[in-house]
């Protein structure tokens, strides 16, 4: 029994690292495309049919790149960030649920009972590479682009925690498997009409639900460092900020760390507010291993619909001003945060009594 357990686990680690880092890969190529679409221009189309080898030749080009270390950087350290900005993206999927059961295994690495601390927990050590990167590197520019980095860190990690609250309010559990279980029994939290949702007291919750995952979504924006939140990395004012001084496959590690945690980030989403796996009228893995294997792509389908929305504002928003940022934060999300966790508590012992 303990040989099989292993031996699924490696298998569905091996088989998520894979799925993950082709999602990377080819997540550059669609925001290139989608860029372009955008901007009514071409994109990448020379390598291959519809340039879909793009991102072969990009990582060739990176491998192929000269590793080039500034005289005066602290040289463990400057080698350290990048390996610290891109594992914890990584490690923080093992607790999502990416499928029901496949074959009878449920379709997680570790399902564990505190699933959003552990998230929480790993994801905020990706901010170590940021800052120990520009640190590291001895310039100026990249330093400020580390300090900004943590400030937005601290800024917004606030209002995510206390999105997520109401969530494990209704639920009653921290395990996300649980979090997924209660939408397909009650409804998705931003879409109460898809499961059943017989009271009419939980109809209110709809509300105070939508607010949690547009605070956490905008938030996970800023924790992502994508635009319009972009300021550590602010070309037009640091000149591309902590990874400036950064080349070859070290700068590459740096790109896949943003691009996983934007991944990983989209999986979160999903599974706390779109159901996770669960799609009104497909049954479950245990029906048989060919709806296990639909209830992952419809996961993973989630998960690229939300990435498309990560592109798509970033190539239709400017980036917001520095204060800009900080007062969004801690004057408005923090608030609107906290008020909302009030307000599902007050809503919630009316749920039980119909």
């Amino acid at each position: 029994m303990d040989f099989a357990f292993v031996v699924t686990s490696l298998l569905k680690i091996v088989g998520i690292l894979v799925v993950i880092l082709t999602m990377v890969s080819y997540a550059v190529y669609a925001e290139r495309r989608v860029s372009a679409f955008i901007q009514d221009r071409l994109g990448p189309n020379r390598v291959g049919p519809a340039g879909l080898f793009q991102p072969i030749a990009d990582m060739f080009k990176l491998l192929l790149k000269e590793d080039f270390t500034p005289r005066s950087a602290n040289t463990f350290y400057y080698w350290l960030a990048p390996c610290l900005a891109v594992m914890p993206a990584i490690i923080t999927i093992a607790v999502v649920p990416f499928g029901s059961t496949l074959f009878g295994v449920p379709m997680v690495i570790a399902d564990v009972n505190v699933g959003i601390l552990f998230v929480f927990a790993i994801a905020s050590l990706g901010v170590y590479g940021i800052v120990i990167g520009g640190w590291a590197s001895n310039s100026k520019y990249p330093f400020l682009g580390g300090i900004r980095s943590s400030a937005q860190m601290l800024s917004y990690e606030l209002s995510l925690g206390l999105a997520v609250i109401p969530v494990f309010l209704l639920v009653g559990n921290l395990r996300l498997t649980s979090v997924v279980r209660y939408q397909i029994e009650h409804g998705w939290f931003i879409a109460p009409f898809v499961g059943d949702w017989t009271n009419p007291w939980k109809w209110l919750l709809a509300i105070p639900m939508i607010i949690s995952f547009l605070v956490f979504m905008i938030a996970i924006f800023a924790e992502t460092n994508r635009l319009p939140f972009d300021l550590p990395e602010a070309e037009q004012e640091l000149a591309g900020g902590y990874n400036i001084e950064y080349s070859s496959m070290k700068f590459a590690l740096y790109f896949l760390g943003e691009y996983a945690a934007m991944i990983t980030g989209s999986a979160v989403i999903v599974t706390l507010f779109l159901g996770g796996w669960h799609f009104p009228g497909i049954p479950d893995g245990s029906h048989g291993w060919i709806f296990g294997l639909i209830n992952i792509a419809v996961f993973f389908a989630k998960v690229a619909a939300l990435i498309f929305i990560f592109m798509w504002v970033r190539w239709t928003l400017p980036r917001f001003r520095y204060d800009q940022l900080m007062r969004l934060g801690w004057l408005f999300f923090f608030e609107i945060a906290l008020v909302n966790i009030f307000l599902v508590a007050a809503i919630l012992p009316y749920t039980s009594r119909l």
